[in-house]
């Protein structure tokens, strides 16, 4: 993978231009209000934001911010002990369970893990399933469980056969849930024992099996993102400038953010960041500026932080300057 330091971009300011920055809490005030309430342990106010967003409308992103909140874990296992019938104290629990156990593991490679902080991990996630199973049987309408058992899947290693039986539990609730078709795009890349052939594969099978003007488009982007990163300097630019690549790229975003019925729903900022950078990095300067353009100086964490870890915007303001917008 080519570092971003090799394109040799020159920052400057632009006329007009928006500023750019890592857009905090999805740019959903109900993100901070929730998160907030976590900080404060004030489960009253988590439950009343929880309850007034329907799953179908970006509850998964809600949930996870209480999951973030470093401490959760001591009130929520309080909460469930109060109300061991409910099935929504359970569910925030086992997700808060997820994110605590990676903070265990940390983001290290997993040769630099020790045996201690795998345990950890593992003792945590299974914590979370056993939460989770509970809520997905009390209540066999709600995506989110099965969306957090993919998480809990592949830090555990279930295998592709269980992932995959998992995925299909979460979109046979939601078929167009973006945060579930990228955790199986996840599951099935190369570095997740899954290959480039497969990945690719799930991507298109998905993108253009939805409707036009869908989110999933995204999914063919990173998807070349992906055997991008897996590449060493040199072939990796090759590779995502062949035409072959190009072609697909566009061809995804006539079926996605290009498509009349595109629709700006939860997730959007971050399928544009997506193509913003995938089209940077095949040299198509044009359709990068589109994207860029489009965002408004609205820039999500992934896909940038595989070029910048510390600094994600600095990552997406130096290819849009690259892009001349």
């Amino acid at each position: 993978m080519a570092l971003l330091g090799d394109w040799g971009v020159t920052l400057g300011k632009w006329a007009g231009r928006p500023p750019a920055r890592v857009e905090k809490d999805s740019g959903d005030p109900a993100v901070r209000q929730v998160r907030e309430a976590a900080e404060a342990a004030d489960w009253a106010t988590v439950r009343e934001v929880l309850e007034a967003r329907p799953e179908s409308e970006g509850r998964v992103g809600l949930l996870w911010a209480v999951g973030e909140t470093a401490g959760a874990e001591r009130w929520l296992s309080r909460v469930v002990e109060a109300e061991p019938e409910a099935p929504l104290p359970r569910l925030v629990a086992g997700i808060r369970q997820i994110n605590w156990g990676w903070e265990a593991r940390t983001s290290a490679r997993a040769s630099q893990v020790s045996r201690e902080q795998f345990e950890v991990f593992h003792s945590r996630l299974r914590t979370a399933e056993e939460w989770l199973y509970e809520v997905a049987e009390r209540e066999p309408g709600w995506v989110s469980p099965w969306y957090a058992l993919q998480v809990t899947g592949r830090g555990l290693e279930v295998g592709q056969v269980m992932a995959r039986r998992r995925f299909e539990a979460t979109v046979r609730r939601d078929p167009q849930h973006l945060r579930a078709h990228q955790q199986q795009l996840q599951q099935v890349c190369d570095k997740w024992g899954g290959s480039h052939e497969e990945m690719h594969a799930f991507a298109r099978d998905a993108a253009f099996g939805a409707p036009g003007g869908t989110l999933l488009g995204q999914l063919v982007a990173v998807a070349h993102i992906e055997e991008w990163l897996s590449l060493d300097s040199g072939p990796d630019a090759a590779y995502i400038r062949r035409d072959d690549v190009k072609a697909s790229l566009h061809r995804a975003a006539e079926h996605s953010y290009r498509h009349p019925d595109f629709v700006r729903g939860d997730g959007w900022t971050q399928v544009l960041n997506t193509f913003a950078m995938a089209f940077s990095l095949a040299g198509e300067p044009s359709a990068a500026r589109e994207c860029f353009r489009a965002t408004e100086g609205r820039v999500t964490e992934f896909p940038w932080y595989y070029l910048d870890g510390s600094d994600p915007a600095a990552a997406y303001r130096k290819l849009r300057s690259a892009a001349g917008r």
